[in-house]
């Protein structure tokens, strides 16, 4: 069974597939394709995808990992679409993760000034939060995406077949970011989830069909109301800036993004608790509901200093000041840039 979801945007709106075997509802409109993808997913799905596109088809096979989501990569879409002589009508296929994705998309919109892509996501993280939106972007070594654009993909596909050869690790970074639109927004959905561990770790097609389709309606809601993060959609970073900054800590693929966000997610949990604003019970709520789905609650070892300059950088810092994705209480996130500098150092400090 095929769901299908909508990202309101006006003439930028675009529709969300959701279902097993759904890389057949694909639209290429007769426009000549490259498809973008790595060296871990393209010999486990490329030819399926393939089969589905015109013959003249081209293709970009990148290095797979977080290491290579560089200006270096993006060039080399961007040379193989200026070679191979593709214009403004081409259209740019992403076949991968989160990684992927915003690289594809980023080249899409620098190509001629922004040409159409469509976004196949093959892990549940890109599933559920970064393939719909329209962010885009690479990193950098003083911080994660640091450079990017907002492009809008012309399709989401989201097909659960592919998950079959996701690692466990993968798949478990991704119920990180599901995780996180329950603590955000929706309690209702984190009891849900509560009592569909074992169903959710075992990959019950079922559970995550609804998982899904739950995730990318969230976002599209909020995709719809606030395209560019100027107000509501900056809550969809709970637990990333603190996520972002063990990410760049810690030396980008090591600990994967949805891992960082699990641990970015308890500790601002715990900051919100310092603050008054959340109960304890709601801090180990959380924290239990991450570790049953395999996923660290605890920190790396970063000297607080060093984790305070990281979080700087964020993309979310205005006129200098810091600004956090906090819960007051758990359900119910709020952004902030009033957060004492103390307790601020004692979650970062009880966070190892």
């Amino acid at each position: 069974m095929t769901r299908t979801l909508q990202v309101e945007l006006g003439d930028r709106s675009y529709p969300i597939a959701i279902g097993p075997d759904v890389l057949a509802h694909i639209d290429t409109r007769g426009q000549r394709c490259l498809v973008v993808s790595n060296d871990t997913i393209a010999p486990l799905h490329l030819q399926t995808l393939l089969a589905q596109l015109p013959d003249e088809t081209a293709t970009c096979i990148l290095p797979d990992g977080e290491a290579h989501k560089t200006l270096e990569s993006a060039a080399v879409i961007l040379d193989a679409l200026a070679d191979g002589g593709f214009h403004r009508d081409a259209l740019i296929i992403a076949l991968g993760g989160g990684v992927i994705g915003d690289l594809a998309g980023f080249a899409a919109a620098v190509y001629h000034r922004g040409i159409d892509f469509i976004q196949i996501p093959t892990t549940l993280l890109s599933m559920v939060d970064s393939s719909v939106g329209g962010k885009t972007g690479v990193n950098h070594p003083a911080g994660k995406n640091l450079i990017g654009a907002f492009h809008q993909p012309r399709q989401v596909l989201a097909d659960l077949s592919l998950l079959a050869t996701l690692p466990d690790r993968e798949y478990a970074a991704g119920l990180a970011e599901v995780v996180k639109y329950a603590a955000l927004g929706d309690l209702d959905f984190l009891a849900w989830l509560e009592v569909r561990v074992a169903a959710l770790r075992a990959r019950d097609h079922a559970v995550l069909s609804e998982t899904v389709e739950r995730c990318c309606a969230a976002k599209a809601r909020i995709v719809a109301a606030d395209e560019r993060e100027q107000g509501q959609r900056a809550l969809l970073n709970l637990g990333h800036t603190f996520g972002h900054a063990i990410e760049t800590a810690s030396g980008y693929g090591t600990v994967l993004h949805g891992e960082a966000v699990a641990i970015g997610m308890v500790m601002a949990a715990d900051l919100s608790h310092r603050l008054g604003w959340t109960s304890q019970h709601d801090v180990t709520r959380l924290s239990k509901l991450l570790q049953a789905l395999d996923l660290p609650t605890r920190s790396p070892d970063i000297p607080v200093d060093q984790f305070i300059a990281l979080m700087q950088r964020d993309k979310k810092v205005l006129n200098n000041r810091l600004r956090l994705v906090l819960l007051k209480p758990l359900g119910q996130a709020l952004i902030t840039s009033d957060v004492p500098p103390e307790p601020l150092r004692e979650t970062l400090l009880a966070a190892t």
